[in-house]
């Protein structure tokens, strides 16, 4: 059964297994493991321990049966499937000077692999690499995967990494195993069936160490009983540091199984249980205790590390379902209502607030959130107001001047139905009030719209938003490059994507990156732009891999109120905006205290806005989407 029922969790992670020895008993090893035991399913090996494939053949030449663990008729498909992950034979060595041992490693491989699918099973455990050499084993299991259905293959892979200031005499025959998985997976061309299984073990890295993984497609998190404690009642429990990222497995879809013997003798009322049930018991409490998921979380996920093409705001007018999404993100209009207020209080003081009325232009007024949000801040601080709404899709016009006279507006709005950079006003605006803001800011031509607007706005007029930064970050992302991998083409690599980023690890805090301002003093100024970061990659974080950047933005609406989507600055609660990923052809492998160089350009042409990148420090990559031949936002 689950560990618990956590509001809005539906995810993999509120199962947990127990890995298990061998048994040729299969319906009996999971009625005493799942049944009596309270556990959602079993590692279990399915080939007898004591089976080499040349002794076999020595013994009963090609008519041996292989002593798997049963038929494959002793349970249905879909208990094979739903209680069982195969594990491989822990004995095998696909790289020992031994060439019988080495050869039996790589028949008795295949040959459980083969049986795993046939019985139809979601997952297979292969055990850790043994030593610093696995180049065949790596062969192997490619192989393997160049014909394996749907069944993923999980890596058991130690939790290990030794600090740079370790004293300890043995650190040198330990290796930092983000190392061990990442030449493991380079060898295996990243393929998307190939996962991690996590030895957690009873020392645990540093925080940014660990961080790594949850960007990496980590399946499962296998603890030993080594690693608890002892409570004063004489419960196994973990550390603080356990607990912590024991929670973040669960917040990433990751699997928990509990392994080793039972090294507490806890009974429950007297009556023996499983020997790891109290084990069991501790892990769904830490799942239990766990907040439920927000409203807003359980909306989003499934966005969760959903790539999406960005908007095309000028060339494509949005659908109604598209506003309807907007419109519903109440957090946003707050502070544009805000903003909206400052402004008419500093535009127009106390004692002329009944006789000047302020010109307020919305341009981009989609079916009209934002009037609304100008004539609550209007009647808020008692200020006159006229409002032209200017808005290009006849389809959103159409909702606004339904709006309008519902509402019983048409004194006072004014809609024109217009692309703002070709409307000639009849007057200038004290205020000129947008939200063309897309995920990295200026992607959805915020600054070219705003500049062609800005005719008709007075000398000294406000712009809401006033100006916006661009931001970006250095990210593991390993499901988002599988995802644009699977694409087989460059053009995919080349593309900039809205994306709610969840299985990431970001390695290096935002850096800003392009900054507009409103009103543009310089119009006759290009809106291109060119910059290049440096990003530190801190040295207790280990050995990473960058598989592209994450872009955020964060925008001054007027004065102290601003919205954005910077991680440390982000507004709470706010979800019109996800982060916008822009991936790396080839990921770069960094090091330890090393810095990564990257160049970001914003190109433009009378037809179309574009980006360029590159990174060329610690290693060089390509020049990504020269000329905008991949990806671009039509003016």
């Amino acid at each position: 059964m689950p560990l618990g029922d956590r509001a809005g969790d539906k995810t993999e992670s509120r199962y947990c297994g127990v890995e298990t020895e061998f048994d040729d008993d299969v319906p009996q090893l999971l009625i005493s493991n799942l049944s009596s035991g309270g556990f959602d399913f079993v590692v279990a090996p399915l080939m007898n321990p004591s089976y080499r494939p040349s002794l076999v053949q020595k013994e009963n030449g090609c008519s041996a049966v292989l002593p798997f663990a049963g038929s494959d008729l002793i349970l249905s498909p879909a208990q094979w499937s739903s209680h069982v992950v195969g594990k491989i034979s822990s004995w095998i060595d696909l790289d020992s000077e031994d060439e019988i041992l080495r050869i039996d490693s790589e028949t008795t491989l295949k040959q459980e692999i083969a049986w795993a699918s046939h019985l139809s099973l979601q997952a297979c455990l292969l055990p850790a690499p043994k030593g610093t050499s696995y180049a065949n084993y790596a062969r192997c299991v490619h192989q393997i995967l160049q014909g394996l259905n749907n069944m993923q293959l999980w890596l058991r892979i130690p939790l290990v990494k030794v600090d740079d200031d370790s004293t300890d005499a043995k650190s040198e025959h330990l290796v930092d195993s983000w190392d061990l998985w990442n030449s493991f997976r380079l060898l295996c061309e990243h393929h998307s069936q190939l996962s991690v299984a996590l030895d957690i073990l009873s020392t645990l890295p540093s925080p940014n160490s660990l961080g790594r993984w949850f960007g990496e497609s980590v399946r499962a998190a296998l603890i030993s009983t080594d690693c608890f404690l002892t409570n004063s009642r004489g419960y196994p429990c973990l550390s603080k540091r356990h607990q912590k990222l024991i929670t973040g497995f669960f917040n990433h879809s990751i699997q928990v199984v509990l392994s080793g013997k039972a090294l507490h003798n806890v009974s429950r009322g007297g009556v023996q249980s499983h020997p790891l049930r109290c084990y069991l018991d501790y892990v769904a409490f830490l799942y239990q205790r766990m907040d439920p998921l927000p409203e807003q979380e359980r909306i989003e996920l499934g966005y969760r590390d959903f790539l999406q093409a960005p908007l095309q705001p000028l060339m494509d007018n949005l659908e109604s379902q598209t506003y309807e999404t907007f419109e519903k993100d109440a957090v946003k209009y707050i502070q544009y209502q805000r903003a909206i207020a400052k402004a008419l209080k500093d535009r127009v003081p106390d004692d002329k607030a009944s006789s000047v009325t302020t010109v307020l232009m919305v341009v981009g007024a989609g079916r009209g959130p934002l009037v609304r949000a100008a004539l609550q801040a209007a009647e808020e601080t008692d200020r006159k107001l006229k409002v032209y709404a200017v808005e290009k899709n006849p389809n959103a016009v159409v909702t606004l001047n339904c709006l309008v006279r519902m509402e019983g507006w048409e004194k006072i709005v004014t809609i024109i139905s217009c692309d703002m950079r070709s409307w000639e006003a009849s007057e200038t605006a004290d205020i000129l009030v947008s939200e063309l803001l897309g995920s990295f800011g200026d992607n959805e031509l915020s600054p070219e719209c705003l500049d062609g607007a800005q005719r008709f706005l007075k000398e000294d007029g406000i712009s809401i938003p006033s100006s916006y930064t661009s931001f970006l970050q250095p990210i593991t992302a390993s499901k988002l490059y599988n995802d644009v991998k699977a694409h087989k083409d460059v053009v995919h690599f080349e593309t900039a994507y809205v994306v709610k980023l969840h299985n990431v690890a970001r390695l290096s805090p935002p850096q800003p990156v392009f900054t507009f301002t409103h009103p543009n003093k310089i119009l006759e100024g290009s809106n291109e732009r060119y910059k290049k970061l440096v990003f530190e990659i801190p040295n207790d974080t280990g050995a990473a891999i960058i598989h592209g950047f994450g872009g955020y933005f964060d925008a001054t609406l007027y004065g102290d109120v601003h919205l954005g989507t910077e991680p440390s600055t982000a507004t709470p609660n706010m979800f019109s905006w996800f982060a916008i990923f822009f991936p790396l052809r080839t990921p770069i492998c960094v090091r330890p205290g090393s810095s990564v160089q990257v160049h970001f350009w914003r190109c433009c042409n009378p037809s179309k806005v574009w980006y360029e990148w590159c990174v060329t420090s610690p290693s060089q990559s390509p020049l990504h989407n020269v000329n905008g031949r991949s990806y671009w936002v039509g003016l």
